[in-house]
């Protein structure tokens, strides 16, 4: 059987909903999905947290564009999808340069502030270890299941076709434009978009354009206890500007990561040993806390293009890829989708 739609969108991670949310009631659109629920992978072990001071330039114009939109969401987003939580930035003697450069880089966004003040803030911060602080006051937390929930409802409402356990077996352009052929038949649209995440590069392969550089990385991390009787709700965002390591309150749980990038084929991804031992040592060494039981850990796929930048442009005819998000797709998700939206719709 054939499925014949204006725009196929491979992916149903926050990248492709998203997308198909911003689409939704201007074309027929069938967004296929390889596994049996949407957002199994990337997108559902995000950090959740939207840090303007992140990554390269690109990056942090994209975030600080998504704001407005993350603040004061459509109506299909039922629950504020932002919450105020502070973020602190350490850095170690040896560090200066990264830390000069860091805030160089935000002005505006950050400042310094004296060691005693972030002391005071996060006491267990081992003040012999680090000793320059900058805060971040508009660091918040992500609502990630409200933030893709409310795209997904809006592709929903638009009359999207949402087909999941598509896993895409070929795929070939003809004279009726990209054809994927998946367990349940074959699909034919002018417009592909290719929003297959860790799997994107996979899939710009199949259809004959290279995988445009993309490398899904292995990020870990853990839950981590509390010592007794300590609330730690208000605690800020504390990240190490080296990025070897950060950690935030999480649901009465401390939630932390070594910021690990290890190049790894496109999989179900789980949690190696090694780096789940790397965070409970980093988090001991830099803090007082002792990591004394680790509730759960998992790990994730960040993928990367060379420049560290997410791609959302048109290739061979017909072809777009939406690719690249890295360990920035939720913050950045607003400002990108309606951009690539945009490009889309000039072609439909």
């Amino acid at each position: 059987m054939t499925t014949e739609a204006d725009v196929l969108i491979i992916g149903g991670g926050i990248a492709g909903v998203s997308l198909a949310g911003r689409l939704a009631g201007k074309a027929k659109i069938v967004l296929l999905e390889r596994e049996e629920h949407l957002a199994m992978h990337t997108t559902g072990r995000s950090a959740a947290m939207f840090i303007e001071s992140y990554g390269n330039a690109q990056v942090r114009a994209l975030t600080q564009a998504s704001r407005a939109f993350l603040e004061h969401p459509p109506e299909a987003f039922f629950a504020p999808i932002l919450t105020r939580r502070p973020g602190l930035s350490i850095a170690r003697p040896e560090d200066a340069a990264e830390f000069e450069t860091f805030l160089a880089d935000n002005p505006g966004i950050v400042h310094e502030i004296p060691a005693a003040e972030a002391l005071a803030r996060m006491p267990m911060v081992r003040g012999e270890v680090y000793t320059r602080f900058a805060v971040e006051p508009g660091t918040m937390d992500i609502d990630v299941h409200a933030l893709f929930e409310g795209f997904r409802r809006m592709a929903a409402a638009g009359g999207v076709a949402t087909r999941t356990r598509q896993e895409v077996l070929g795929l070939s352009q003809g004279a009726a434009g990209w054809t994927v052929t998946t367990p349940d038949g074959t699909f034919t649209a002018p417009i592909l978009v290719n929003a297959a995440g860790a799997w994107a590069g996979k899939v710009g392969e199949m259809a004959g354009l290279g995988d445009r550089g993309l490398v899904p990385m292995r990020r870990t991390a853990v839950l981590i206890e509390p010592p007794p009787g300590v609330d730690v709700s208000g605690w800020m965002v504390v990240n190490d500007v080296a990025e070897t390591f950060y950690f935030k309150p999480d649901a009465g749980l401390i939630l932390a990561s070594p910021a690990d990038e290890t190049p790894i084929e496109p999989c179900d991804v789980q949690p190696e040993e090694i780096d789940v031992a790397t965070i409970a040592w980093r988090i001991e060494e830099a803090t007082t806390l002792e990591v004394a039981r680790i509730r759960r850990r998992w790990a994730g796929l960040r993928t990367f293009t060379p420049a560290r930048v997410p791609i959302f442009e048109f290739d061979r005819e017909g072809f777009f890829w939406l690719a690249g998000q890295g360990g920035y797709g939720m913050q950045t998700a607003p400002a990108v989708s309606a951009r690539a939206a945009a490009l889309v719709a000039e072609r439909l």
